[in-house]
C-alpha cells in the first residue's frame, strides 16, 4: 500500500508540474484571488459528486450507523483548517508569481520541503530521520540548480513566496495528520470549496470582475481545476493516508522537475546544463529519502507520521 501510496504521489507531482504552464498564463494576466477561487471552487463541484457517491456505500453506510454516510463533525473542523491552509498558501504564491521570476518562486515554494521536518520538531516534537534532512537539503540545492540556474537575485514577490512555503508544509502535515481519519473524497471537496470562497470572496473586492473575462485566463482556470486541483488534491489526500509527510513533500518535489520539463515542451524553454544537474540532485534525493524505510535486517519500518509515531 505504501508503494502504491507512493506511486499515486508520484502522478500529482507530474500533474502539478504541468499545470505550472497554465499558472504562469494566469499571472500574466494579474489575476490572483479571483483565479484561485474560480478554480478552487470549480474543483469541488469536479470532485463533489464522486463524494457523493462513496458516500451512499454499504461499507460507509455501515461506519455511520444510517442510510447515508454522515460527515463527523470534527471532519468539518479540519476541512475548515485545511482549507483555510490552502488558501494561505495559494493565494501568497500565485500574487508572487506576478511579482517574481517564475525561477525565484519556484525554487522559494520548494521550501517547503525543509520547513516540513522543522515544524514537525518545532511544534509536534518529532525528531526527523538524518536521511531525511539530507534529502531534503540536497531536494533544495537541485531545486535551486533547477529553478534559477544558479543565479538568484531578489525581486518584490519573493517574500511572499517564502510566506507561502510555511503554509504549504503546514497544509501537508495537517493532510498527514488527519486525513487517515475520514473519507478521502468529502474531505477533498470541502478545503477546496473552502478555499476557493475565501479566495473569490476576497478577489470581488480586491479585483475587477470583468478580469476573468479573458480566454487565456478561462483556460487556465479549467485545466488547473480539472487536473491540478480536482484529480490531483483527491489524489494527494488519499496517498497521504499511507505515507508520512516528510516522505510526501519530498516525493512531491519532483513537481519542479516537471514543470521545467513542461516548460520546454510546451513553452520551448531549453534547459542548461546546471538545471539538468539541479533535476539529477532532485531524483537522487527522492530515492535517498526512501532508504530509511528499510532497516538492517532488509523489512520495511512501520513507522508513519500519519499514525504518530
Amino acid at each position: 500500500m505504501r508503494l502504491k501510496a507512493d506511486l499515486t504521489l508520484f502522478l500529482v507531482s507530474i500533474i502539478w508540474g504541468t499545470a505550472f504552464v497554465a499558472q504562469r498564463i494566469a499571472g500574466q494576466q494579474d489575476s490572483v484571488y479571483l483565479f484561485n477561487g474560480l478554480r478552487y471552487l470549480l474543483a469541488a463541484i469536479i470532485v463533489l459528486p464522486f463524494a457523493l457517491r462513496i458516500s451512499r456505500t454499504p461499507r460507509l453506510r455501515r461506519a455511520s450507523r444510517s442510510s447515508t454516510y454522515t460527515i463527523p463533525r470534527k471532519q468539518y473542523k479540519w476541512m475548515l483548517v485545511a482549507g483555510f491552509l490552502l488558501f494561505i498558501g495559494s493565494a501568497l504564491q500565485q500574487a508572487g508569481v506576478v511579482y517574481t521570476t517564475a525561477g525565484n518562486a519556484g525554487f522559494l515554494t520548494s521550501l517547503y520541503v525543509v520547513l516540513i521536518p522543522i515544524v514537525l520538531l518545532l511544534f509536534w516534537k518529532e525528531k526527523p530521520h538524518w536521511l531525511a534532512v539530507l534529502a531534503a537539503g540536497l531536494a533544495v540545492a537541485g531545486a535551486f540548480l533547477l529553478s534559477t540556474g544558479g543565479q538568484f537575485a531578489i525581486h518584490a514577490g519573493d517574500a511572499l513566496e517564502l510566506i507561502g512555503a510555511l503554509f504549504w508544509s503546514l497544509h501537508v502535515i495537517v493532510l498527514g495528520k488527519v486525513a487517515s481519519r475520514y473519507e478521502a473524497m468529502s474531505f477533498s471537496a470541502g478545503q477546496l470549496a473552502i478555499c476557493g470562497l475565501l479566495n473569490f470572496g476576497v478577489g470581488i473586492f480586491v479585483e475587477p470582475l470583468q478580469s476573468i473575462n479573458n480566454l487565456a485566463l478561462l483556460g487556465a482556470i479549467v485545466y488547473t481545476a480539472v487536473f491540478s486541483l480536482g484529480i490531483a488534491y483527491t489524489f494527494q489526500v488519499w496517498a497521504q493516508r499511507h505515507t508520512p509527510p516528510a516522505d510526501a513533500a519530498l516525493i512531491l518535489g519532483l513537481e519542479s522537475v516537471f514543470s521545467v520539463i513542461s516548460g520546454w515542451i510546451i513553452l520551448r524553454e531549453g534547459l542548461a546544463a546546471i538545471q539538468i544537474l539541479g533535476c539529477g540532485l532532485i531524483l537522487f534525493a527522492v530515492l535517498l529519502s526512501q532508504l530509511k524505510q528499510w532497516n538492517t535486517s532488509g523489512k520495511i519500518e512501520r513507522e508513519s507520521l500519519v499514525e504518530g509515531r
